[in-house]
């Protein structure tokens, strides 16, 4: 068990080493005698820019020995020959080691603590023997692409003499070029001879596309008897060496190529670098594309010189690893084509923070856009793009925080500062499937906080309903009403004029005075915007939507015409998409409560509304149709309410007075049911209670007098609970069926006389 246990901890271990956040060079080689820079990244935190930086050697017994230190400790051997500086601004140091020797070949680490067991990258350093110190041997040391000239002398008496080049193979040399027309196939199409000067005493071999194949020993010579002049060249053909590259997870990079001017004119391309040591294409400029970075990359040509830049945003962790970039006629790596590499290290302990990479939107509908920024920056202004995969990629500017915004997306597209610290909002209405693609979120600070965005349009039914375009009258009243449903009751409700400024947000009711105000309905769940004579500045796109705090959620816009004049129809239907459903549109004008009839007083703001259309429209004759059509659809509301609600009232009257007058009996009554009649009898008109057998009642209770009449249950108060009442002098009583009867003549007189009153003036009723 415990082998099992330390071997599981050494592989975690080396896990968490192998992703250790301090990145460096791997592999360092150079010729004695030199010097060497080393860099070193780190997590951009607080504690990691003063925490104490170091450069140890590795030993054979796994202990590493500080060399040098940002403490400012430097071994005794380094002395005079390393310095190691911070760049707390860049989240890096330096070491940097002059006069290398054989000695220094060996394993290194640069990291960051106080011992060699925290934070740290392991890095081999390789010296190599300088060739320059053999006799007249002379050193050229060319990257894989590039060209190299190589310079022969002699002497004048062998200036006619045939002049070549051979290069070393064992005890043979392998010509490679002479005066006489010769070229070696393997260099056939780059390689060239050329002498210098009348008397020609130099000459040059200039050979092109080197490869690594190329490094060897090689001798240039003038003359071929025991008299000529020779000279040892020894070529070093090398491999880029990788420039490191420091991403954050979700951040971006930026690869900057210089290939030189002699391949401005070639395609150009920039390629991952496999484990067999292949080379992927992931963007060139003949339009081929990696899927995998669909939508995040940018290939842009910067100058006449070949140089040219690619940007790659929201980075992955399958993003690092080593890649090239280069020219050639087919926009592939070929041997023998200028290269220039990089090692792209991400870093998972990221400081961009997570944000949606995908949002999804309905046809007609809107999404919100929350984009991160370095805080640093809040001064920056903001932007927002469309990227595009044509033209190696590009992405046009839509809008910035200044105003600058596309004609096509006016009305449609604001970017708000909100909610700030490291964050800003891009909202985009009025979806269609042709919005759907990748945008990137950007600022002219931290280029490396750009980030993209995937957006989809599905189908699907937006939650806020308005309508598409409203026409209002100069000096008139406008009301906009926006639809909202059930979830968004908590939210907060807001309607704003859009501008190229933004969305400016328009005033409630409980924030000041002010002739535009908002109101909202949470029973029918519609927030409305009212404008106060209308002028032709109220003109133009207003959104209605609902966010939480500084978080904006869904929106929908409509557009305010203003006239001069009523016209025929001064509103414009809309599509099904932006149309609230009629019957969660349209509230019932009578609510009943408890059987008791209650009029919304809505009704009658609404019936003001058409009057006062019909009113507006009797200037032209076809609009005076429209209004007294109007009106009288008003006129027959007003009669029918002016008949419901006196009935109701005369209904609620004589259950009132039904409901006194057999109250004040109750206490002498007692009940007496004959099958299904009822009759109450006062116990004043008999001589003696006791000879009429009240108990004798077989449908009533001895205890409760209750009395089960046709289905229905009905209590009645015993003698036992009725409330002691002072003595009162004797009065002739009547009957309880006669002040019944009475009572009812009387409902039925006043019933008489309401409806005569209906019928001669419903108005004044």
């Amino acid at each position: 068990m415990a082998p099992f246990l330390l071997t599981f901890l050494l592989a975690a271990f080396s896990v968490v080493t192998a992703r250790s956040p301090i990145f460096g060079p791997q592999e360092v080689s150079v010729v004695e005698g030199n010097s060497v820079s080393i860099t070193c990244y780190y997590p951009a935190t607080s504690v990691n820019r003063h925490t104490r930086k170091y450069w140890c050697r590795q030993g054979a017994s796994g202990r590493c020995m500080t060399l040098i230190s940002s403490g400012g400790y430097i071994a005794k051997d380094y002395v005079g020959r390393a310095k190691l500086t911070n760049f707390p601004e860049k989240s890096l140091f330096v070491v940097n080691i002059t006069q290398l020797n054989r000695d220094d070949t060996g394993n290194y680490k640069c990291g960051l603590g106080i011992s060699s067991q925290g934070l740290s990258f392991d890095v081999s350093l390789e010296v190599s023997h300088d060739p320059r110190l053999q006799d007249n041997t002379q050193v050229y040391t060319v990257d894989t692409g590039r060209t190299v000239t190589i310079t022969c002398y002699n002497r004048p008496e062998n200036g006619q003499k045939m002049k070549s080049l051979c290069r070393k193979n064992g005890e043979q040399c392998e010509l490679v070029i002479n005066t006489n027309n010769y070229v070696n196939p393997s260099y056939s199409g780059r390689v060239r001879l050329v002498i210098h000067g009348t008397n020609k005493t130099v000459f040059s071999i200039v050979i092109n596309q080197l490869r690594v194949s190329d490094t060897g020993m090689y001798v240039c010579q003038a003359g071929d008897d025991s008299s000529n002049d020779k000279k040892n060249i020894d070529l070093q053909v090398l491999k880029p060496e990788p420039e490191l590259v420091y991403g954050q997870l979700r951040g971006s990079v930026t690869f900057d190529c210089a290939l030189g001017p002699e391949v401005a004119n070639l395609p150009k391309f920039l390629c991952r670098v496999n484990e067999d040591k292949t080379c992927d294409v992931v963007i060139n400029t003949l339009e081929n594309r990696d899927p995998a970075f669909n939508g995040r990359i940018l290939l842009t040509p910067k100058d006449e010189d070949g140089r040219f830049s690619v940007l790659i945003t929201n980075l992955r962790k399958e993003d690092a690893g080593q890649y090239l970039c280069g020219a050639h006629l087919d926009g592939l790596p070929e041997e023998g084509w200028p290269l220039q590499a990089w090692q792209l290290f991400v870093n998972e302990e990221t400081v961009i923070p997570q944000t949606p990479m995908v949002v999804k939107g309905v046809t007609g509908g809107s999404v919100a856009v929350v984009c991160p920024y370095n805080p640093k920056d809040s001064k920056s202004l903001k932007y927002w793009c469309r990227w595009e995969g044509t033209q190696n990629g590009h992405c046009p500017l839509l809008v910035e925080s200044q105003g600058l915004i596309q004609e096509q997306y006016e009305g449609r597209l604001a970017l708000y500062e909100e909610p700030g610290n490291g964050f800003y909002t891009v909202i985009l209405n009025q979806l269609t499937t042709e919005d759907a693609g990748f945008y990137w979120c950007l600022t002219n600070g931290d280029t490396r906080w750009r980030t993209t965005v995937e957006l989809k349009v599905v189908d699907g039914e937006p939650s806020l309903k308005v309508k598409e375009k409203v026409t209002g009258v100069l000096g008139q009243d406008l009301t906009l009403s926006c639809h909202f449903p059930c979830k968004y009751y908590s939210d907060e409700k807001y309607w704003c004029k859009w501008s190229n400024q933004g969305c400016r947000a328009l005033p409630s009711q409980d924030e000041g005075p002010s002739e535009d105000s908002v109101n909202c309905d949470q029973t029918s769940r519609i927030i409305s915007l009212t404008l106060s004579s209308l002028t032709k500045a109220d003109e133009g796109w207003y959104w209605c939507g609902v966010k939480q705090d500084q978080n904006y959620g869904e929106t929908v816009a409509v557009y305010v015409a203003v006239e001069e004049t009523a016209g025929e129809t001064q509103v414009v239907n809309l599509p099904n998409a932006n149309t609230a459903p009629a019957e969660e549109m349209v509230e019932s004008g009578v609510k009943v409560v408890e059987n008791k009839a209650i009029v919304n007083p809505r009704l009658f703001a609404e019936e003001r509304a058409v009057e006062n259309t019909g009113d507006q429209a009797r200037g032209s004759r076809a609009s005076a149709d429209t209004g007294s059509s109007e009106e009288q659809g008003g006129t027959r509301s007003t009669v029918l309410l002016s008949t419901l609600v006196p009935i109701g009232l005369v209904l609620a009257l004589g259950t009132v007075a039904v409901w006194v007058a057999r109250a004040r009996h109750r206490k002498n009554v007692d009940r007496i049911s004959i099958r299904s009649y009822r009759t109450d009898i006062s116990m004043s008109d008999f001589e003696n209670a006791k000879d009429f057998g009240g108990n004798d009642n077989m449908g009533a209770s001895p205890v409760t007098q209750e009395t089960i009449l046709e289905g229905k249950v009905e209590f009645t108060a015993t003698a036992e609970n009725t409330t002691d009442t002072p003595e009162e002098p004797k009065k002739a009583k009547r009957s309880s069926k006669e002040e019944a009867d009475m009572a009812y003549s009387a409902f039925l007189l006043q019933s008489s006389n309401i409806a005569a009153q209906v019928q001669d003036g419903p108005q004044q009723a």
